[in-house]
């Protein structure tokens, strides 16, 4: 990624303390916690200005419009799509820069608000945050609460100490006696929590899933050994090992490939404006501007949809 935006790994003093790891044995569920602990920050400039299209301000809801502002939650813990900037309060990253894009196309302000992943999705059917843009897979379980207008796809990689960390050959099967760690609320603590079944019925060990609740608490605990492996949507994981300076390496190939969805809730109305303003944005080159700035192209689509789940 740019390395204009190039971060150290942080102290183990300095970031998280043990009091923070939440230990998985044999698939327990994740507590929850942290829902009233939002935090806001304002965007950075990276984008251009962008001019309102009245086409696309239309199919604000009026509510919404008369509101003024789109509020946006983003878990800034996920570099290089959100993540807070070395002055210690401007989210920065792609979904920023891609929501205050889209605001501007309906005429609208944008405030960005610091979220943890697994209070979004429930923020956004009780109607406390408008959007949901925090690299979150669109899934037909999530479908279930929310929609989705996709926007970018990525798999699931893992990542290691260079010395010593645990090498992955043969994907999630090779998570069998050992522990990874991964976000709370994610895909990942997913599937490494089902492989624990698919370890004991193949007659191995299970596997010690430690949940943490952002991605630098992850990256922290695979650094000091907490984690054997670490994992993460492909472009974040490619953008730690980056940062690391060498400390980390990624480790086997990316799995899982999927789309990210823009999350809302079902009964805004905002669905068919963020639709046609992500499209707006590929058709002018704003999209494409943005990602390449991150250094996050490889994961740009072409065809947004509404609710595009394959599984």
């Amino acid at each position: 990624m740019r390395a204009m935006h190039r971060r150290k790994i942080p102290s183990l003093a300095g970031l998280i303390t043990l009091g923070l790891i939440v230990a998985l044995a044999a698939g327990c569920g994740s507590s929850g916690k942290k829902s009233s602990s939002t935090t806001t920050a304002a965007t950075t400039g990276t984008t251009p200005t962008t001019s309102v299209d009245s086409t696309i301000a239309a199919k604000v809801p009026a509510a919404i419009k008369s509101k003024g502002t789109l509020i946006v939650a983003a878990d800034a813990h996920y570099a290089p799509d959100e993540f807070i900037a070395s002055d210690g309060k401007t989210i920065q990253g792609m979904d920023p820069d891609l929501a205050k894009a889209l605001a501007g196309l309906m005429g609208l302000k944008v405030k960005v608000v610091n979220a943890p992943l697994s209070t979004i999705v429930p923020g956004l059917a009780s109607g406390k945050y408008d959007l949901g843009m925090s690299s979150i897979t669109d899934t037909k379980q999530r479908e279930k609460t929310v929609d989705f207008v996709t926007y970018f796809k990525a798999g699931t990689s893992f990542y290691a100490n260079t010395t010593g960390g645990l090498v992955i050959q043969n994907g999630l099967a090779d998570l069998c006696g050992h522990s990874v760690a991964v976000v709370r609320g994610t895909t990942e603590q997913r599937d490494a929590t089902a492989q624990i079944a698919k370890c004991t019925a193949a007659g191995k060990s299970g596997v010690r899933v430690i949940v943490y609740p952002n991605q630098s608490a992850v990256t922290l605990a695979v650094s000091h050994g907490a984690g054997q492996v670490g994992m993460a949507d492909s472009p974040v994981a490619a953008y730690q090992v980056k940062q690391s300076n060498g400390q980390f390496k990624l480790s086997g190939s990316p799995y899982g490939t999927a789309p990210y969805g823009i999350a809302m809730s079902k009964s805004n109305g905002l669905d068919k404006a963020v639709l046609a303003g992500i499209k707006q944005l590929m058709s002018d080159g704003q999209y494409k501007s943005i990602l390449d700035h991150w250094g996050i192209q490889s994961g740009a689509i072409s065809n947004p949809v509404i609710n595009g789940a394959a599984s």
